[in-house]
């Protein structure tokens, strides 16, 4: 991941995570946005909450003033019509406003909360949408340096862990300090010198959990590196089980992983310490506060300064005025979880795609195939030229085998006629235009792909032969293909038919089996490219033969590109193009580069030699 990761300072806590929040904001503000509506509803209920919450006291104060304390100091509540009641009137008046105020608390709770839950549930659900469909459109030379599980973990657990965040901490947070400093004022309209009292302990509070906020913030960030890494390693271990088993390399991906796992339960461990520390810490300093307002409160109502129902009020604003506070490890550890988490959301969002469709590029009309490079120069990493100079052409309908050691940029060509990346130099022409000028998708719908890894899906063998077609193709034409790759009859002998569903990546059938599906996937396409890479590597002679039939079928009419070790193969080609360090070394029909007695003459000589000795080609 160090190839594509975007490097940048850590910060260390909430305040220095501030950056880091601003930084995700501009991706979010505008799936929050479509929802003002709803948003300015849950505010105005969170606001109505915190103004029932400064109610919620007084009606206790008033039964302690004016009922129970009939001569309390003071000439009265202020209120009129509290003042004027009888004191039996003024206790049920109470009562019944303790039951009213606490119900509207609770319902503008309920309504806030679940308000804000639908609002992160909506913005989060469409972010992960996005995000998906960005990871699709990254070019492929992202992907070839990010590890999947990885990219897994941001995609599902990342962005639940944000919106769980935003539901359970950001809102309560939000609605707690304003609680704070809704109390507060309060607390120094009734006696500014007690309410200095209460106050005293919010810069001790700050000096003792500044280091500790700094430690679980960077707990928070090691423990989301380490989920990925673990997800990697799970991922790329369970991918490649039959070499994993095969090598007996268990034990090597176990140790792996489990260090991985201990590492993180250690610091989630740590994280938990921290947080919990940081609890205890604020459990005792607002205990010093509370005593020391109970020690000079109840002075002031001695000396008449105080009432006892102001007192009480003092004491329950003390209480839930300093709930953030006693909070304020839970949440920042949430926080900055979820900090985390965004930031390497918006890492993968804020990436642009090495290939893209230009701003003029336009939808490729229905093409003939002429395909041909010009003085095409690539590199995969600078300065290590993969293809060099590379100049041909092919007209519509020619088939076309690249041949030639491995890592000399045969299926390098193919991908740059796929735009799946672009050259360093020069042009690749299809119908006599570049490329570039098409649009990515008009272009590669019109190119047909049989790989050598048939890679199938875990859906029926309907869905996946549909999947190579553009647009949803009819029964007629998926048993077409599905004849012309011959692999109709197995597939009607098989109990459930067409709906039959495959396991993952098709690992119930065997390789020729496979391959053939992956054959009848491309013929549905009906495009006029047809590109195969190494389409008959690792079958047997009996599936080969099944499957080279199905090839011929299939390139009927098509401009093909074969990349191949297999020469046997190769002689059946139009023209055949023998790359070697990037450029093509020999070029003609198979009789032609047999007459010359070149490299491809060679090879193929020895090839099949080897064949007659008994034993097929390597042609891995």
């Amino acid at each position: 991941m160090a190839g594509w990761r975007i490097k940048r300072n850590k910060p260390d806590n909430l305040r220095q995570s501030a950056p880091g929040l601003r930084r995700i904001w501009p991706h979010f503000k505008p799936y929050v946005g479509k929802h003002k509506a709803l948003a300015g509803g849950s505010f105005a209920a969170l606001f109505a909450e915190v103004g029932f919450r400064l109610l919620e006291p007084w009606p206790l104060a008033f039964i302690l003033d004016r009922v129970i304390v009939t001569d309390a100091s003071g000439g009265g509540s202020g209120i009129g019509f509290i003042d004027a009641m009888s004191p039996m009137n003024l206790l049920t008046f109470c009562a019944i406003a303790v039951v009213v105020v606490i119900s509207m608390r609770a319902l503008c709770a309920y309504i806030s909360t679940i308000g804000f839950a639908i609002i992160g549930n909506r913005v989060l659900a469409e972010v992960r949408g996005d995000l998906y469909k960005h990871l699709q459109k990254l070019s492929l030379s992202f992907h070839t340096k990010a590890r999947g599980g990885d990219l897994t973990v941001r995609m599902i657990t990342d962005v639940g862990q944000m919106r769980d965040a935003v539901v359970t901490s950001l809102m309560p947070f939000l609605g707690n300090f304003l609680v704070l400093f809704g109390m507060l004022a309060v607390m120094f309209i009734l006696n500014w010198q007690l309410a200095m009292i209460a106050v005293v302990i919010l810069p001790l509070f700050y000096l003792s959990t500044v280091r500790l906020s700094k430690q679980i913030v960077g707990v928070s960030r090691r423990t989301k590196k380490r989920q990925g890494d673990m997800a990697a390693t799970a991922a790329e271990a369970i991918g490649a089980i039959k070499l994993v088993q095969a090598l007996s390399l268990e034990g090597r991906f176990n140790d792996a992983f489990g260090g991985q796992n201990q590492k993180s339960m250690t610091e989630d461990v740590q994280a938990k310490r921290l947080a919990t520390r940081m609890e205890r810490t604020a459990d005792v300093l607002i205990a010093v506060s509370t005593a020391l307002v109970l020690f000079f409160g109840a002075r002031l109502v001695i000396s008449g300064g105080l009432s006892p129902g102001d007192l009480v009020v003092f004491i329950t604003y003390l209480k839930n005025a300093f709930r953030p506070v006693k909070d304020f490890a839970k949440y920042t550890g949430r926080i900055a979880k979820a900090t985390a988490a965004g930031e390497r959301i918006v890492d993968i969002l804020e990436r642009e795609p090495d290939i893209k469709d230009s701003p003029d590029a336009r939808p490729a009309p229905a093409l003939e195939g002429s395909v041909r490079f010009e003085n095409v120069d690539f590199s995969y990493e600078p300065g290590q030229k993969v293809l060099s100079r590379m100049d041909f052409e092919v007209e519509p309908g020619e088939r076309v085998a690249l041949v030639g050691p491995s890592g000399n940029g045969k299926s390098t060509m193919t991908n740059l006629l796929l735009r799946l990346y672009d050259p360093d130099s020069g042009r690749v022409v299809v119908d006599g235009k570049d490329v570039r000028e098409y649009t990515i998708e008009s272009l590669r719908t019109q190119a047909s792909v049989v790989l050598q890894d048939s890679l199938l899906f875990a859906a029926s063998i309907r869905e996946n032969i549909a999947n190579g077609s553009a647009e949803e193709p009819t029964e007629e034409e998926i048993v077409a293909a599905a004849k012309l790759a011959n692999i109709h009859e197995f597939i009607e002998s098989l109990p459930e038919g067409y709906d039959t569903v495959l396991s993952e990546r098709g690992a119930s059938l065997s390789g020729g089996q496979r391959q053939r599906i992956s054959i009848a996937r491309a013929a549905v396409r009906e495009a006029p490219i047809l590109i195969l890479d190494e389409p008959t590597v690792g079958l047997d002679e009996e599936n080969e033969k099944a499957v080279v039939e199905a090839l011929e079928n299939l390139a009927v009419g098509r401009t093909t590109f074969l990349v191949s070790h297999d020469l046997g193969l190769a002689s059946r080609s139009d023209r055949v193009m023998y790359i070697g360090g990037g450029s093509i070394l020999e070029s003609g029909s198979h009789e032609e580069l047999m007459r010359e007695g070149g490299r491809y003459a060679k090879l193929y000589r020895l090839q099949r030699a080897e064949e007659k000795g008994g034993s097929r080609a390597f042609t891995g």
